[in-house]
């Protein structure tokens, strides 16, 4: 039971080792909880530790455990319907070159309020590790971390919702792409150039369907810009792109590497999330990145991970020198991967 130090009662006995964000161990498992021991946690800055439940407390945690359970299940079904719903807008506009803008929020609105009722950055993850990728889903993904994201960075309730909007349609140009090339790997050429000139059709098409907001439209003509100027339509800047569509570009390229069907052999999120963080020194925006790292990797903690020796372990802190070399434990012992540089973290398990 994941507890704040300050709610911590005396007879409380830790379930877990408990260690400082220096990766110092503080306190073993199994020690009961006093005045002094509770003392010592606020000392080391250590803000939750995990004990054992409580008398009475176990019928408490099954119920948490169900409506945990309850809301990936609605959130699942949300994420399902709105593909669906992608998928419809998708169609109207290669058939009509624009789409209907109520039904964009009609689809998208249910799934962002179950975000809203709860942050489960954890569901999102399990569901962008999905492995059937398509343009639906894959549009879908970059509208809710692109919520996230906006979220973390301390936009209103609505522009979080705009910005989700965003990436939702960031991708609706492809609607006029060929079909023959639209999944196709390694586009050279002609038709690496109709490729990316879904950006342009984005734009234009987002402009006809929404009159007045060009801030959607400029995240679907923008998210492949880089700030040092050599990303596409246009070339721009740092400076000359759209809020908005830093925070689109930083959750595509991070959904993309996650769920690409062309990646080979298959990289964890940790991996990923180390590519997206070396972009945000010059390519992608800084302060996104830095939002997008520095709140999934707490929700790595507690997880199970395939090592690259062959062992499997559970991350237990996240190094603050090496964020992404973590003290993870294995078995009984414990390895810090910032010292052992040749052990690599493969796959991490969000069931």
């Amino acid at each position: 039971m994941r507890t704040h130090v300050m709610e911590l009662r005396a007879g409380d006995r830790l379930k877990e080792d408990t260690f400082n964000r220096a990766g110092l161990h503080v306190l073993p498992k199994g020690t009961v909880i006093k005045t002094e021991e509770i003392a010592l946690l606020i000392r080391q800055s250590i803000d939750y530790v995990d004990i054992e439940p409580r008398d009475g407390s176990a019928v408490s945690e099954a119920a948490e455990v169900a409506g945990s359970q309850g809301f990936s299940q609605r959130l699942q079904e949300n994420f399902d319907k709105t593909i669906q719903g992608f998928q419809a807008i998708f169609l109207e506009a290669l058939t009509t070159g624009k789409f209907n803008q109520s039904m964009v929020d009609e689809k998208l609105l249910p799934t962002l309020e179950a975000l809203d009722e709860r942050k489960n950055v954890s569901s999102l993850l399990y569901m962008l590790s999905n492995d059937d990728v398509n343009i639906y889903n894959h549009s879908l993904q970059v509208g809710l971390l692109s919520y996230y994201i906006a979220t973390w960075l301390g936009y209103s309730r609505e522009e979080c919702h705009e910005i989700s909007k965003a990436g939702y349609l960031h991708d609706i140009g492809k609607s006029r792409v060929r079909q023959s090339i639209k999944n196709k790997s390694d586009l050279q050429g002609e038709e690496l150039e109709e490729m990316r000139r879904h950006t342009n059709y984005g734009y234009e098409i987002i402009c006809e369907s929404i009159k007045d907001n060009k801030t959607l439209a400029l995240a679907a003509l923008q998210h492949h810009e880089y700030e040092d100027g050599t990303g596409y339509p246009m070339g721009i800047g740092k400076g000359e792109i759209h809020p908005y569509s830093q925070i689109v570009a930083v959750a595509n390229v991070y959904v993309e590497m996650t769920t690409s069907p062309n990646r080979r052999p298959q990289d964890s999120l940790l991996t990923v999330l180390r590519k997206v963080y070396e972009l945000g020194f010059g390519k992608l925006d800084e302060k996104a990145v830095q939002a997008l790292t520095q709140n999934l990797l707490p929700n790595f903690i507690g997880k199970r991970v395939q090592l690259s020796n062959g062992e499997s372990a559970t991350i237990v802190y996240n190094n603050p020198t090496d964020i992404f070399k973590p003290l993870v434990k294995v078995d009984d012992f414990f390895r810090d991967l910032s010292r052992e540089r040749d052990i690599e973290i493969e796959e991490i398990f969000f069931e």
